[in-house]
């Protein structure tokens, strides 16, 4: 929004399609007088496919009380737990590995979905950095 003054930028992990005006919502765009049902329905409707799942909001408000806000993929190991069907990674990643390996078909459907939110559209550039985030976890990729 051109010529609007930002006055704050909020970043929030939501449930997808589950937002409501109970905390953190209510009350952190209560403070800065926003009318929080002008973000609640526009945001449940535009993450009703993704519907419990943990996303980021990025919230700009401007001075005259108006918003906007971009919803963000979930995180990348978020992504790669729910491939791999693993609760979390591996404590010790250079010494202790997971036993299930990513395959490059997984790491090319997360590097999809995470494209857009980064300042690429070279998918192999993408998969490497998913590759790389795997490897921290302990994941191989095979």
């Amino acid at each position: 929004m051109a010529g609007k003054v930002v006055k704050a930028n909020l970043k929030m992990k939501l449930k997808g399609g589950q937002a409501n005006a109970a905390p953190p919502v209510g009350s952190t765009l209560g403070q800065y007088g926003v009318n929080m049902m002008d973000f609640i329905t526009p945001f449940n409707e535009q993450t009703k496919d993704q519907m419990g799942k943990n996303v980021t909001v990025h919230i700009a408000i401007y001075e005259d009380r108006s918003m906007s806000f971009r919803v963000v993929s979930a995180p990348a190991d978020d992504l790669i737990r729910d491939a791999l069907g693993i609760k979390k990674g591996s404590g010790k990643p250079n010494s202790e590995k997971i036993t299930k390996k990513l395959t490059d078909t997984q790491l090319t459907e997360i590097a999809e979905i995470k494209a857009k939110d980064m300042n690429t559209d070279d998918i192999p550039a993408v998969k490497k950095m998913i590759a790389g985030t795997a490897r921290s976890m302990g994941v191989e990729i095979a």
